[in-house]
């Protein structure tokens, strides 16, 4: 799970980009959504705890893909619209509020809790709400 999103998974988010096992174990390579990401050695960490009883793993960080917010699955979209982010839209002047639907909404802040995510609110339910940026 994205320890900054609860309940949004790594796999859903797009940020597994291979893994590989051979005699010396398993390679699992990962996509950052930022390269600052200040959640990265957590996250391969926890890689590594749910992966150990396959055997010894190594995560990487892919420096040489980037990530896209179209990477995000279906599945991925759901969970960060269940978590109150809106994920990001193929339209960027097309934001629509995770809480009631509504797409009378205006940007706050091109920053939001995470470096991946930007600052809304809603006209109708007065909520602010976070914004997966589309990359």
């Amino acid at each position: 799970m994205d320890p900054e999103l609860p309940g949004v998974n790594i796999v859903d988010l797009g940020m597994v980009d291979e893994i590989a096992m051979d005699e010396q174990g398993l390679r699992v390579t990962l996509i950052p959504t930022f390269l600052g990401c200040p959640a990265l050695e957590l996250i391969g960490s926890q890689v590594k705890t749910a992966l150990n009883d396959i055997g010894p793993t190594e995560v990487q960080w892919s420096i040489h893909h980037e990530w896209s917010s179209e990477r995000i699955t279906d599945e991925g979209r759901q969970a960060l619209l269940l978590w109150g982010v809106a994920p990001p839209s193929q339209r960027s002047d097309s934001v629509t509020c995770p809480f009631c639907g509504s797409s009378k909404t205006r940007s706050l802040s091109q920053f939001g809790r995470t470096l991946c995510q930007q600052l809304y609110y809603c006209e109708s339910c007065s909520q602010p709400f976070d914004r997966f940026k589309r990359i």
